[in-house]
């Protein structure tokens, strides 16, 4: 059975086209991703703001014109939203319009929700489940989930870079503080961590974890099956982030292998990452392509 489903994060607006088969991912007939910012403004605000939502009804429409080439009817596509319509004021307003305008119907997941799927959705073929721990930095939040265990927090790339990062390039008071702040965040998380084994390794998802990757390989076009061989130490992450803060964002946008627009909220999802890594004790960081649109056609 062919099936589709969308993932409204706070960033980026991602939908999946496949054939689906038990609960499981036959063959991928589409994937796609657009950087719609839809979050933007919310954590000061808690509104969606006009131009977010026109950029995102446009997505939108694409998508539903992609689907409907396919043969399957919009109200037929599994349509999810996350941290950005939780904070949203307007968040109903809006899912209202985007189903008298594209006939999408979105569901606001919770963050166990959210969580739970993306875990189901993020692990690779041959992933022993209980050996991984499945990180998904978003815009506004990041899941931290086990096969046993989650947490949602309110930790994310837009953000926090609404929050903390407003120069071009960053000063050095600002990268203190956001790194401050980040390190405060990931101290919620250390009974979390002290219930998973000491060796569980970890799986970033999501476009923070793919882009750098992609910088790191220097990929002049996306590769997702490349992507999902790279492996990142503390290391490598933390030189990202010094290197990062070093530019501007037009000099980040001109990097091989980074989103051009996603090159002004990298630099502080790439600390949540690198901060991750250190604080949870976790050595070396795997990458998936995948996550949340996957889990959701998969929960069917």
């Amino acid at each position: 059975m062919i099936r589709a489903s969308i993932d409204l994060g706070t960033n980026t607006s991602l939908m999946l086209l496949a054939e689906v088969e038990s609960g499981q991912i036959k063959k991928v007939l589409g994937d796609y991703a657009r950087i719609i910012r839809l979050g933007e403004g919310v954590d000061k605000t808690r509104s969606l703001q006009p131009e977010a939502i026109g950029r995102t009804l446009m997505c939108l429409a694409e998508y539903k014109s992609i689907i409907s080439g396919a043969g399957i009817s919009p109200g037929d596509v599994i349509c999810v939203a996350t941290s950005h319509a939780r904070d949203a004021s307007n968040g109903e307003a809006f899912f209202d319009k985007a189903e008298a305008e594209c006939g999408f119907r979105f569901k606001v997941l919770s963050g166990k929700d959210e969580a739970r799927l993306s875990f189901i959705g993020s692990l690779l073929s041959g992933m022993d489940p209980s050996h991984y721990a499945v990180v998904d930095v978003g815009g506004g939040s990041t899941e931290f989930v086990t096969a046993k265990e989650d947490r949602s927090v309110d930790l994310g790339s837009v953000r926090f870079t609404e929050r903390y990062l407003g120069s071009d390039s960053v000063t050095d008071e600002e990268f203190i503080k956001c790194l401050d702040k980040i390190d405060n965040k990931l101290e919620e998380l250390a009974g979390w961590r002290s219930s998973t084994p000491v060796d569980m390794q970890m799986l970033a998802v999501a476009g923070t974890a793919t882009t750098l990757a992609s910088w790191h390989l220097k990929q002049e076009m996306f590769n997702a099956a490349e992507v999902e061989k790279v492996q990142l130490s503390k290391g490598n992450l933390q030189q990202m982030v010094e290197d990062l803060k070093s530019m501007t964002v037009a000099e980040r946008r001109e990097q091989v292998g980074i989103e051009p627009k996603r090159a002004d909220v990298l630099l502080a999802g790439a600390m949540i990452m690198w901060r991750t890594m250190e604080k949870l004790r976790f050595p070396i960081c795997s990458i998936s392509s995948r996550g949340l649109r996957y889990g959701v056609l998969m929960n069917l």
